[in-house]
């Protein structure tokens, strides 16, 4: 009986022992759901990125892309380029961050200037349409915001930075070829810059070339006419010096006078048009032939 209930005890015990080593080895097991770690995950956002083999300079077309803007709309550059004389396309490295919020205000606030003169605005950044839309709403912009997550548009204009990131810049386009590239500006530089730019290819298309008031033209205002003043002027004198002598200059026909002075301004056009030299060689021919008293009457009248 005895050699029984130890035979026993030890089935006990091994058994015991056995069922130890199964619970300790199913507890240092891994559990399964480690294993998702060797599972290939979605791409982070903004890390695919496409292989740039151009990057477009001055005298390029725009190029020829389709990107979303905040309402997940398709927005076609070389379109846009067929609808607008100038495009302005300018680059932020992120969403709703103090910098490109000042840029993208910057470009707000001159929004309706840039539209008056047939200018399509753009902004752009590698965020999602979803962030472009929050920053476009917080800020109230009115134009419309590029995604470029895999940064091909960002990269094909010069603005994708290495490793990572977005250099801050801006592009102008008139009639859909790259005429101003901008790239690693500040906020300012980009928002000032891109409306002075305009301005000028404003001027310059209205022959203003010269001019320094943008769009709306300069007109020169220099001394160009002075030839055709002192021209006028002698022609005065000249019809001063014909009064015969002893007439009355009050009864003298006046047309040739309004004929060389359309201003009718009579406040003293000769003198200022001629030299000091000048007036007094006609002081004299007038004293030579004509009675002193008709010289003063008609000088006051020619003055």
């Amino acid at each position: 009986m005895s050699g029984l209930r130890r035979s026993a005890r030890v089935a006990s015990t091994s058994q015991a022992k056995a069922e130890q080593q199964t619970a300790a080895a199913t507890t240092t097991a891994p559990p399964p759901a480690k294993k998702a770690k060797t599972e290939p995950k979605g791409e982070p956002e903004g890390e695919e990125e496409a292989e740039i083999t151009h990057e477009i300079e001055i005298g390029d077309k725009i190029p020829d892309l389709t990107l979303l803007n905040q309402d997940e709309k398709e927005i076609n550059l070389p379109t846009v380029a067929k609808e607008h004389k100038y495009v302005v396309i300018f680059a932020y490295p992120k969403a709703s961050t103090p910098g490109c919020t000042r840029q993208v205000c910057g470009f707000q606030k001159n929004f309706q200037f840039l539209t008056d003169k047939n200018v399509a605005v753009f902004g752009l950044s590698a965020d999602t349409p979803h962030n472009q839309k929050n920053f476009q709403t917080k800020q109230h912009v009115e134009y419309d915001l590029l995604s470029d997550p895999k940064r091909e548009l960002i990269g094909s204009l010069g603005a994708k930075k290495q490793p990572s990131g977005i250099k801050r810049s801006h592009w102008i386009f008139v009639d859909g070829v790259l005429k101003v590239k901008r790239l690693q500006i500040s906020p300012e530089q980009s928002v000032d810059g891109a409306k002075e730019e305009i301005e000028q290819f404003i001027a310059e298309a209205n022959g203003d070339k010269g001019g320094s008031n943008g769009g709306d033209g300069v007109v020169d205002n220099g001394v160009k006419d002075e030839p055709a003043a002192n021209s006028d002027a002698a022609k005065l004198v000249n019809h001063v010096t014909s009064i015969p002598e002893g007439a009355n200059p009050s009864q003298l026909d006046t047309s040739k006078e309004e004929e060389s002075n359309p201003s009718g301004d009579t406040s003293g056009g000769v003198s200022e048009g001629k030299s000091k030299e000048q007036e007094q060689k006609d002081n004299a021919l007038l004293s030579s032939e004509q009675p002193a008293e008709v010289i003063t009457e008609a000088t006051t009248t020619t003055i």
